[in-house]
């Protein structure tokens, strides 16, 4: 077999891991991010300053908030179950030691430091959860689209070939879900009024980056005969026109459906798909072609994944629409978070519940047609990744009242309650967000050019691919490739923000 062969085989025929395996996985992003703060804030109260040297954050960032996740989908995948804990136990230490450290005059006793922090009040108009989130998302899909050529990164975590629940194949959808939270509809205020399809104008323009991107990536893979998985996406479509069209075709379902309303629109696609593929010949079409031997002659057979799992994907859209609007209520005090982490938590539930039924009664959860099953799947489990950034940043909240002062890149601020007396309305203290802090960090890094970080990350892929021999790599090369390839990404992003450069002009 040809190289090409090979790794096309590398990545073909697989079946997927397990749900718990999947959630044990995605608890690691948000311990490593408490991780991080528990040691800014530690650094802080040991020196009396924080830490400003840009080189010394960079390298802090990446050695605790990326290099684990590189560990855990090699070398550590076997001992996974026990990755989570063991991360969990050294903030556990850190937190006692800030703890029993903080400085003698705020010792207060601890029932009423719980009291003072259910009171806390934070700013209303930054969500840090939600960036974070989506900057997590765009690096886990990074590292896995060039890990999973490499042998050491389980076969299992790969996309599964036609029913399964693989690592990546959460990805997908979780892409699809993080890009909703911020789109448009979203961010727009609900007082603001503006002529519904003049809005549907402005991203039907708006999506051309990813039209641009998705030719550019068919054209070179093409050219080169680089290595695809054709019943991923099929001959000639990929993720970026995937991308690029649900955001259209959302634009105009919420421009003629009420936006609040958007989770109705998720239920009637996902559920309306799946009885049209359970009782016509669809999903035969889907999986064998219209000859039912796999045919990919004429377009509609050549790309039937990518086409007709736009329903799915565009359920899943849907869905995050209405999540976004429900994250973005005003909502000013630590107690009110609680109370919103306690909705969502209950919301998670019922999905694992549906998720159950669906995959008893329906079809398994598949990528491949991104069926009912995936598009409740992929929703209960971004949910479930956000909530663990939620309350990852409440016990850094928490943390910081402990020691006066002390901030952490990518959280809530702590602000003053409003005073509702108009005399000293005045001299209410401004709030200072973290995106106009003058601290650079990793994260903010990414999130001003998620699109350039994700390309940056295809780009190095297919060269990775084309110069070196990822099937038979041995172990200590492959995690130094990962390393490099990685901080090579970074660098560059971390680069561009220090010098406040946002390459996006659309």
């Amino acid at each position: 077999m040809s190289q090409k062969h090979l790794k096309e085989a590398f990545i073909s025929n697989l079946n997927g891991t397990s749900l718990l395996e999947i959630s044990l996985g995605l608890s690691l992003p948000p311990l490593c991010l408490l991780c991080r703060g528990l040691l800014l804030i530690l650094y802080y109260l040991q020196y009396g300053k924080p830490l400003s040297s840009r080189k010394y954050s960079l390298l802090l960032d990446f050695t605790v908030l990326i290099s684990p996740l590189l560990f855990s989908c090699t070398v550590l995948s076997p001992v996974l179950f026990f990755v989570p804990t063991i991360i969990a136990a050294f903030c556990a230490g850190i937190f006692s030691k800030i703890y029993s450290q903080r400085k003698h005059d705020t010792r207060v006793p601890f029932r009423q430091i719980v009291k003072d922090f259910q009171k806390t009040f934070l700013d209303s108009e930054y969500i840090p959860a939600i960036t974070v989130f989506r900057v997590y998302i765009n690096v886990l899909t990074s590292i896995s689209i060039l890990a999973v050529d490499f042998p050491q990164y389980p076969r299992r975590y790969a996309k599964a070939e036609t029913y399964g629940t693989g690592v990546m194949d959460l990805g997908v959808g979780a892409f699809v879900f993080s890009n909703a939270l911020v789109c448009p509809e979203v961010r727009q205020k609900s007082c603001v009024t503006q002529p519904k399809f003049s809005s549907l104008a402005k991203q039907s323009f708006s999506i051309w980056p990813l039209i641009f991107l998705g030719v550019g990536r068919l054209l070179s893979v093409k050219s080169i005969e680089y290595h695809e998985h054709t019943s991923e996406y099929g001959v000639h479509w990929n993720f970026f026109f995937t991308l690029a069209f649900v955001r259209l075709a959302a634009s105009l379902l919420l421009a003629i459906f009420p936006k609040n309303k958007s989770w109705i629109v998720a239920i009637n696609l996902a559920v309306f798909y799946q009885l049209i593929l359970n009782i016509t010949s669809l999903k035969t079409f889907v999986l064998h072609g219209s000859n039912g031997r796999d045919t990919r002659v004429g377009f509609l057979n050549a790309n039937r994944e990518g086409l007709l799992s736009l329903f799915g994907y565009l359920a899943i859209y849907m869905a995050s629409v209405q999540v976004g609007l429900y994250l973005v209520r005003c909502r000013n005090s630590v107690k009110d978070w609680m109370e919103a982490v306690r909705f969502l938590l209950l919301t998670v539930l019922v999905l694992f519940i549906f998720l159950h039924l669906s995959q008893a009664h329906a079809d398994p959860v598949s990528r491949r047609m991104a069926n009912l099953s995936y598009c409740v799947w992929a929703v209960a489990h971004c949910l479930t990744f956000f909530v663990c950034f939620v309350v990852t940043d409440l016990v850094l909240v928490f943390t910081k009242l402990l020691v006066k002062g002390s901030s952490v890149p990518s959280c809530w601020n702590v602000v003053k309650p409003p005073n509702t007396s108009k005399k000293h309305e005045a001299e209410a203290v401004p709030v200072r967000r973290e995106g106009k802090l003058p601290r650079v960090c990793l994260i903010s890094a990414v999130n001003k050019n998620q699109l350039l970080f994700f390309l940056l990350a295809n780009v190095m892929t297919g060269i990775v691919n084309i110069t070196i021999d990822t099937i038979h790599s041995k172990t200590a090369v492959t995690l130094c490739i990962l390393h490099l390839y990685m901080f090579c990404n970074c660098l560059i992003i971390y680069t561009l923000h220090a010098k406040n450069i946002v390459l996006k002009f659309w």
